[in-house]
């Protein structure tokens, strides 16, 4: 399985049918808890020593094959699925990070996430430095001795900027820090972070994954390439208060942070993916890479054509070649730079409200990567809780609009665009 295209991987990884009844799709196992054969197996399985099933929330078999599944396409030892990307991104730092340690982020991320760091962390004392990611410098100028992690966005949301992930990952490695990449609006059809120098990725499944905008779900998967037993984590190395004294990177090696993401992240904040979503995420997952090409396709050449309207002051997506991200998007998003268009207009504020309003097709809503085409205006909406200043470093500006492209005709979706254009 290790040899074939990802395409055929996320087809079949991670199901073997003997262990299914021959079922070709993935079974849906609806259940909270499972049968142990007597006392001493029940004790095993909790031990770690031998593996199977214990109860949902820590490991369910439809989660464990999409898990299985996300590991091998994505390039990881392992992964972890969890009931939405948010929970994903928080039960990771909260198991990485403790009272005093710091945070270097980039700027331009999702609102969830800017406002996860900037406002609730602090208040456990985990503090978060905030840098343009434009530059690989300033990250390494932001580090200091509590640093403990870099996190970054492969594709900015709504910024739609494409930092230097191999440059960044240098960085981290020199300072013995692991670098989290949250690859959602690139998803692994189009950006294998791994592949670039990333310990961690983190995927809202629930965006282009799933891509029907149906069902909640965030995933982790761990490269398994970071030493968790250079110093800096010392809980890796000590024995685990939570855990009977398990000592993770003695006994785990490469798969220490996967296990104790789920042994104590899953455990004790209870995240779990549900198995209905989880088999809803893996449909989903099989036409991912046919889904996010012609979305891809479609979305350049719709911000081509918005160029050309007058009522339009800016347009930025990383296919085009006016843009800044071109050169890094052929680096990175060769085979396409997925569903985001944004763009302004030169009413402003209220002349984006307007046509967010005025559209028949595109959907206004807060999600991105459905097959349907979605619009959204963030400064009124999923940014609103920034001040200016941290909404204009996160890439949202007053006029800004943000469409996610879906699979409808690209001659349909203009002519939708041009009608609310013409509300003005």
């Amino acid at each position: 399985m290790e040899n074939l295209s990802y395409k055929t991987k996320a087809l079949h990884a991670g199901h073997d049918t003997n262990q299914t009844q021959g079922t070709r799709v993935v079974p849906i196992y609806q259940t909270t808890s499972y049968v142990f054969h007597d006392t001493n197996h029940a004790a095993n399985l909790f031990s770690l020593q031998e593996p199977g099933y214990l109860y949902t929330r820590l490991n369910n078999p439809t989660c464990d094959i999409l898990e299985k599944r996300l590991a091998s396409v994505c390039g990881g030892v392992a992964a972890i699925t969890f009931a939405s990307g948010t929970a994903a991104i928080a039960t990771t730092l909260l198991t990485l990070l403790q009272t005093n340690n710091h945070i270097v982020a980039s700027s331009s991320l999702y609102g969830g996430t800017y406002n996860l760091l900037n406002v609730t962390l602090p208040r456990l004392g985990i503090n978060t430095s905030f840098v343009d990611p434009s530059q690989t410098s300033n990250f390494e100028e932001a580090i200091a001795a509590d640093t403990k992690v870099i996190y970054i966005e492969s594709l900015g949301n709504p910024k739609l900027d494409i930092p230097d992930i191999e440059a960044i990952a240098k960085v981290a490695s020199k300072h013995k820090i692991p670098l989290i990449v949250d690859n959602t609006v690139a998803s692994p059809a189009l950006l294998k972070p791994i592949e670039f120098g990333a310990d961690i990725v983190i995927h809202s499944l629930t965006k282009y994954i799933g891509g029907h905008g149906n069902s909640l779900g965030g995933a982790v998967i761990d490269a398994g390439t970071f030493d968790w037993g250079n110093g800096t984590f010392s809980e890796f190395i000590e024995p685990s208060k939570g855990y009977h004294g398990l000592k993770y990177v003695e006994v785990l090696g490469e798969h220490a942070f996967v296990a104790k993401l789920r042994l104590e992240g899953l455990r004790d904040f209870g995240a779990a993916l549900s198995p209905f979503n989880a088999f809803q995420i893996i449909q989903g997952f099989e036409t991912l890479d046919v889904r996010i090409r012609q979305q891809s396709k479609n979305a350049l050449e719709l911000a081509e054509w918005l160029e050309s309207q007058e009522e339009v002051a800016w347009v930025n997506y990383p296919g085009l070649k006016t843009g800044k991200y071109f050169e890094l998007s052929k680096k990175y998003l060769p085979n396409g730079q997925s569903g985001l268009v944004t763009f302004g207009l030169k009413g402003g504020f209220e002349a984006a409200k307007k046509v967010t309003d005025a559209t028949k097709i595109f959907s206004l809503l807060a999600n991105i990567g459905d097959t349907k085409s979605l619009i959204i205006h963030p400064a009124s909406t999923t940014h609103q809780q920034l001040s200016e200043e941290q909404q204009k470093s996160s890439g949202v500006t007053q006029d800004l609009i943000r469409l996610s492209i879906g699979l409808e005709s690209i001659e349909d979706l203009k002519n939708d665009l041009r009608q609310a254009l013409n509300s003005l």
